[in-house]
């Protein structure tokens, strides 16, 4: 269980909104989605400003999922930590080790979008 705390402190200090920010400056562009007509390829149709323009669009969607998530990850490990606290040493809820289990999969995702993938 202190493993989980720890991991989701730490998430959270990664994923801070003033670090979050300073990310977005220093990001690669985002790798082509499958499925998307790419500027270089000739058989695309698509003219680059147009490209640009989806791209730009699909970057802001994914920062905005980003913000949404890590917003859900503060509550989440807040309502956890109040579960913790109630609890005494002998007995876990079950509610407490769900709380653990949803933060995890959501800081998963997270860090799969900061890397640029879905």
């Amino acid at each position: 269980m202190r493993k989980i705390i720890g991991s989701v402190c730490l998430l959270l200090a990664f994923c801070a909104p003033q670090q979050l920010s300073s990310r977005q400056q220093q990001q690669q562009p985002v790798p082509p989605r499958l499925g998307m007509p790419q500027p270089d390829d000739p058989d695309s149709g698509v003219p680059p400003r147009i490209q640009k323009d989806m791209e730009k669009k699909a970057n802001e969607q994914r920062q905005a999922e980003l913000k949404r998530d890590t917003d859900k990850l503060l509550r989440l490990s807040t309502e956890l930590k109040e579960y913790v606290d109630k609890s005494n040493s002998n007995i876990l809820s079950v509610d407490v080790i769900k709380k653990a289990e949803e933060i995890e999969k959501l800081a998963h995702n997270v860090k799969t979008r900061m890397r640029g993938s879905n």
